[in-house]
């Protein structure tokens, strides 16, 4: 699978025109063993929850924007043996957190070191990173 180094190329890849989306784990070869488990409940779940690329029709700011704030949201399951990568699939449910539950993932890119330090850096410069909504 190629690996992305700029968020430039992640943003290239919304021009394929497929339901693009982040999923930290350990990756598509481990992900086809089992479909992702609510930590919760313990539950298995029927399918691989992920989080969708493509910014909503409200996000004004630039779509770089919408994408480093997608990728750092779980920067800690890179601490937890996760690495982030770009899939599409078929959404079947959702999950405990709305995220969508895929099936029939096709794996597209991993991302690279180089484009989560620039997506941090991104996202720390323009965005009130961490601000709750309390």
């Amino acid at each position: 699978m190629p690996v992305l180094t700029k968020l430039d190329q992640l943003i290239e890849l919304m021009a394929m025109d497929l339901p693009l989306f982040l999923r930290y784990s350990p990756g598509p070869e481990a992900d086809a063993a089992h479909p992702s488990v609510d930590h919760e409940s313990g539950l298995q779940m029927p399918g691989h929850s992920a989080n969708p690329l493509r910014p909503p029709s409200w996000w004004t700011l630039p779509t770089e924007d919408w994408m480093a704030r997608r990728i750092c949201q779980y920067l800690r399951k890179l601490e937890e043996g996760a690495r982030p990568w770009v899939l599409t699939g078929e959404v079947t449910s959702h999950g405990p957190d709305n995220e969508p539950l895929l099936v029939n993932v096709t794996p597209i890119a991993w991302l690279g070191d180089e484009l989560l330090a620039e997506a941090q850096q991104r996202y720390t410069q323009r965005m009130n990173a961490g601000k709750s909504s309390a």
